[in-house]
């Protein structure tokens, strides 16, 4: 079964190995280059910005409510019998042939101040929008951020995982060379295959993990997925572990500086500005109404273009509406925009207790991460010279196969601990200054 489980172990390695594209013709990303080209192509961010297109439309048709309409309306009718000529008002026994035209106008002079406060309520959804965008923004940017530290680590696990398979290659062949001599079991030599077998299993794994990682960075940026990318990697001399930040300091200036609350805060206004809509329906409505018309009829004795002059009208007119009843419409519509603001009010709150927990986790995270760090690079240093102590043992007779695979692994892991605690303080470093408004570099 363990041959039978190398051979597979083989086969599947290669076949993965013939998937993999030509680091060569791939194109070099970096973190500001992922950036700036998912500000500029995300589709979640073109969304956003629509959102905005549309209420710049909004602000403009609220605004464009306070002037005149103007519309024209022309008619042709034919009656017959006893009927009212429409032009003259008189009694007539005929056929009649009329033609009427008309141009109208009227004008809202006052409405309860709905109109003004629907023209600041929707420029308070065009201020909204601008943070909402910011903050989808800074989503994508924060997702790009993980996402590539996240391909960073896997294309270290990689490196470790086939440096673990070079090891354990020629670990395999100095087994086979005791095995000749007969100074171990055939038993120990099979182990050193089937070490050789898992840690090809591991580098298939990562490397598997890595294309994951890849793929995700593609849809961020909107790639073809056909499009070979690599990322550039970090440069080791940077120091993440300088940690001396005060996270009340923090929380209180990204309330400052953070879109979201910024959004919730208008959000606030908007439902204020709602309340004020509602009342207005309360007051009257003043209008003023105009028109000029015309007209021809067929049983008068001037002719067609006669008439038009003849009977052309103006009329100008002021009209008054005086809300008295209407089912309570009113009410209900002032108590859903009570509702709405406290309901605003409740958002708001969310969103800063958001922010908090957010800026809380990611400085806590960052404190351990930093300790983790501190401790695993200690912890593989000295699982780095234990495995070093005991291949030099194993090549002496000094040591079985299976403390030596056994103390690969110790050094596997203290290795894979040491990149996680790296990749999570420098990621939770970087939201730590993101949350205080300085740019992401790595």
């Amino acid at each position: 079964m363990k041959h039978l489980f190398i051979i597979i172990t083989l086969l599947v390695t290669q076949f993965i190995f013939s998937q993999e594209t030509n680091s060569e013709t791939s194109e070099l990303w970096t973190l500001e280059a992922c950036l700036q080209y998912a500000l500029e192509n995300n589709i979640t961010i073109k969304d956003a910005a629509l959102n905005y297109d549309q209420a710049v439309v909004d602000y403009s048709k609220a605004k464009s409510s306070r002037l005149p309409n103007l519309y024209g309306t022309a008619s042709e009718t034919f009656s017959n019998g006893n009927s009212i000529d429409p032009i003259t008002s008189d009694y007539v026994t005929d056929q009649i042939y009329s033609t009427n035209v008309s141009l109208n106008s009227s004008m809202t002079l006052f409405q309860g101040n709905q109109i003004n406060n629907q023209i600041a309520q929707n420029e308070l959804l065009l201020n909204q929008s601008v943070f909402l965008e910011e903050e989808t923004k800074n989503n994508i940017i924060l997702s790009i951020l993980e996402n590539y530290l996240q391909i960073l680590y896997a294309k270290e696990a990689v490196t470790i995982a086939e440096n673990n398979v070079a090891a354990s290659e020629k670990e395999v062949e100095r087994a086979k060379a005791r095995l000749d001599a007969g100074t171990i079991a055939l038993s120990d030599y099979t182990e050193a295959q089937s070490q050789t077998a898992t840690n090809k299993y591991a580098v298939i794994t990562a490397k598997n993990n890595y294309q994951q990682y890849i793929i995700a960075l593609k849809q961020l940026l909107e790639l073809d997925p056909t499009q070979d990318i690599e990322i550039e990697t970090l440069n080791t001399d940077t120091d993440y572990i300088m940690l001396e930040l005060d996270k009340v300091a923090i929380y209180n200036k990204a309330l400052g500086i953070l879109p979201e609350v910024s959004a919730s805060k208008i959000g606030v206004e908007v439902s204020e500005k709602g309340l004020d809509i509602a009342k207005g329906a309360y007051l009257p409505t003043l209008s003023l109404v105009s028109s000029l018309g015309s007209g021809f009829t067929s049983v008068n004795d001037n002719n067609f273009s006669d008439q038009f002059n003849v009977n052309f009208n103006q009329r100008l007119a002021l009209s008054l509406n005086i809300p008295i009843f209407n089912r309570n419409q009113t009410k209900a519509a002032v108590q859903s925009a009570q509702i709405n603001i406290e309901k605003a009010q409740i958002n708001q709150q969310q969103t800063e207790k958001t922010v908090y927990k957010k800026v809380e986790t990611a400085y806590q995270n960052a404190v351990s991460a930093q300790e983790q760090l501190v401790a695993a690079e200690a912890s593989q240093t000295a699982a780095e010279q234990s495995y070093n102590l005991a291949q030099k043992k194993y090549e002496l007779g000094g040591l079985s196969t299976t403390d030596l695979v056994i103390s690969q692994n110790t050094y596997t892991n203290a290795q894979q601990n040491y990149l996680q605690a790296k990749y999570l303080s420098i990621l939770y470093h970087q939201l730590l200054q993101f949350y205080q408004g300085n740019a992401i570099t790595l």
